[in-house]
């Protein structure tokens, strides 16, 4: 008797389809996550969502904000896990301590036990704007609350956009904005106390899209084999770590270069802005994250020795963002089904 499949065995054969999209996690401390967002009407459940993440040997997950019904798909899976309070919330986690220690009561504590949260972000861009000088003192009520709930081995940061730079050509010459050099000295002074990464979201893309008479492809999306900008002794194939070192030289001129730089989000559109995007060129640039990756990962030039940690963005196409371009970073479409292959070398 013939028998049709089931909801669950179409489910469980895409995944297996999609398996060796990413491959399996790299020496120890090199983490390749993707971000997660919800903008979209005809996304996977939760469950669905994590065994994805799992099937696919992606470290981490970011989120943008706590969603409790996630939190609970991702007791067990081992994944780790970054996500914070809206950027609304952040002048009151700055001005009463007892708003901070809610927030961990509330999203922290119940999954400490089986949960991998490994970073809060206090702010998603919100430098320069109102909201970044109540930044360092959320971070700091943030901490005390963690460490007064007894909560270990959680860094707490923020995550900036290149606009936090000026003179970021050459890397070298990258410095943050006057009007946050004392923000960001105060912050950095706690990142460094607590061991925390500095968080910043890189995209060539858009820089490429915007200038491409004066940028070129190959520079933006890991397609050169040799230097394209020469900085002083240091040479760069790519924007990516050129872009990452900007973030490196702005952080040794507030004294802060044993801060280390996290890429909070980088991915490449696949649609909305022909020729610059398409899958070809999406999948070029996050095959050169991905060479970045695991045991092949590499240092920055300004950082040999340092390995990058990448959330790719994003998970999903997601399709009530705004515009096809933002529509269109997604790896995998919501029925999670790849975009493109995305496999290492």
């Amino acid at each position: 008797m013939d028998s049709k499949p089931t909801g669950l065995t179409i489910v469980i054969f895409m995944l297996l389809l999609s398996i060796q999209i990413f491959c399996p996690a790299g020496v120890a401390g090199d983490i390749t996550g993707v971000c997660y967002g919800r903008n979209g009407n005809n996304l996977p459940t939760p469950a669905d969502t994590v065994a994805l993440y799992k099937t696919n040997n992606i470290d981490a997950i970011r989120m943008y904000e706590p969603f409790a019904d996630m939190l609970e798909a991702l007791r067990g899976s081992g994944l780790s896990v970054a996500f914070g309070p809206r950027n609304e919330e952040i002048q009151s986690l700055a001005q009463d301590p007892a708003a901070a220690t809610n927030f961990v009561a509330t999203w922290i504590t119940p999954y400490q036990n089986d949960v991998a949260i490994k970073w809060i972000t206090i702010g998603n861009e919100v430098f320069p704007g109102e909201i970044a000088p109540f930044v360092a003192a959320a971070i700091r009520n943030v901490n005390a609350a963690l460490t007064n709930s007894g909560v270990t081995g959680i860094a707490v940061t923020t995550v900036l956009a290149m606009n936090a730079l000026t003179n970021s050509y050459p890397p070298s010459a990258a410095t943050f904005l006057p009007d946050l050099t004392e923000i960001m000295t105060e912050i950095s002074s706690i990142l460094s106390q607590t061991n925390s990464p500095l968080m910043a979201n890189i995209y060539p893309y858009f820089a490429y899209a915007s200038d491409p008479y004066h940028i070129s492809l190959d520079y933006a999306s890991f397609k050169s084999d040799t230097p394209v900008v020469i900085d002083g002794d240091l040479k760069y194939t790519n924007m990516f770590e050129a872009m990452v070192d900007g973030f490196n030289a702005a952080l040794e001129k507030i004294n802060a270069g044993n801060v280390v730089v996290m890429v909070a989000e980088t991915g490449w559109p696949t649609e909305g802005n022909p020729p610059h995007t398409s899958v070809d060129n999406a999948k070029a640039y996050n095959l050169g994250i991905r060479t970045c990756g695991g045991s092949e990962r590499k240092r920055t030039p300004r950082r040999p020795e340092t390995p990058v940690d990448v959330f790719l963005f994003a998970m999903f196409r997601e399709n009530q963002k705004d515009g096809p371009v933002e529509q269109s970073f997604g790896i995998f479409a919501p029925d999670m089904t790849p975009v493109y292959d995305l496999f290492c070398y």
